[in-house]
């Protein structure tokens, strides 16, 4: 009965979360921490940073969450993350590369620095942050990569084409990875959200016309919580799921079977 239910935790393991200051990357860090789980969490905004970690660390006294500010899309401070957990000396098994952003426009009306952004916070981030991790991922016997990607990888929503765009780069991403370093014991997953009850979605969603149209096209006729993904984030990372590699959850209450 022990052995079966340490399937189902991850005491001993330390997980990099992205994004971690709000949202989903926070209900993510606060699922693995549940689990057992020392999460270290990275994001730009530091002042909502250290709350979130200091939340989460009254939440679960037992654990130790450490936070570490930089922005993602920049190489130097992907590497000062990198620094900072050489010298934390902590033994990495669990990456989720959550960051990213998005400006909703016409594809004929981005600036070139818009969509160039875009790119890096969304993929070349995510790229690049997997490549760091592997050689302290690879010294596990289970790790595991999970890429919060998004629907709009999948099919056209209204998310304007570079969001689109980098999000199924990210799950193809995935799936190259999880074939490619299968050998070395790392698995990697996505998932896949719909409209998730956000603060970036939130202004979106009041338009009352348009969220009646999300809902139209959602079988469950609901909008989604940052927990509910967190929650398939986080069999992604568990031992249970040791032999899931190179899929793409979708986190959607139906969506992706309607289109929209």
């Amino acid at each position: 009965m022990h052995a079966q239910m340490d399937r189902w935790r991850l005491d001993g393991q330390v997980a990099l979360v992205t994004g971690a200051s709000k949202g989903i990357g926070l209900a993510c860090a606060r699922e693995l921490t549940a689990l057992g789980a020392d999460v270290l969490m990275v994001a730009r905004d530091e002042a909502h940073l250290e709350a979130a970690c200091e939340e989460l660390a009254e939440e679960f006294p037992q654990r130790e969450p450490r936070a570490f500010a930089a922005d993602l899309s920049q190489q130097e401070d992907r590497l000062d993350v990198f620094d900072w957990i050489a010298d934390l000396g902590v033994s990495l098994s669990l990456l989720v590369n959550n960051v990213g952003g998005n400006v909703r426009k016409p594809t004929l009306d981005y600036a070139e620095a818009e969509y160039r952004a875009l790119i890096e916070t969304n993929l070349i981030s995510a790229f690049e942050m997997c490549r760091l991790a592997h050689p302290h991922l690879v010294q596990h016997a289970n790790a595991a990569i999970v890429n919060v990607g998004s629907v709009s990888g999948a099919t056209h929503v209204r998310t304007g084409s570079p969001y689109g765009m980098t999000k199924a780069a990210l799950h193809q991403l995935t799936r190259n990875l999880a074939c490619e370093w299968a050998e070395d014991g790392i698995r990697v997953n996505a998932v896949a959200p719909w409209y998730i009850r956000t603060q970036r979605t939130e202004p979106t969603l009041a338009d009352p016309d348009y969220l009646e149209e999300v809902l139209e096209r959602t079988p469950m006729r609901r909008i989604g919580e940052p927990h509910e993904v967190a929650a398939a984030v986080a069999f992604l990372c568990l031992p249970a799921s040791s032999y899931v590699t190179g899929e793409i959850i979708a986190v959607d209450g139906g969506f992706l079977r309607y289109g929209f």
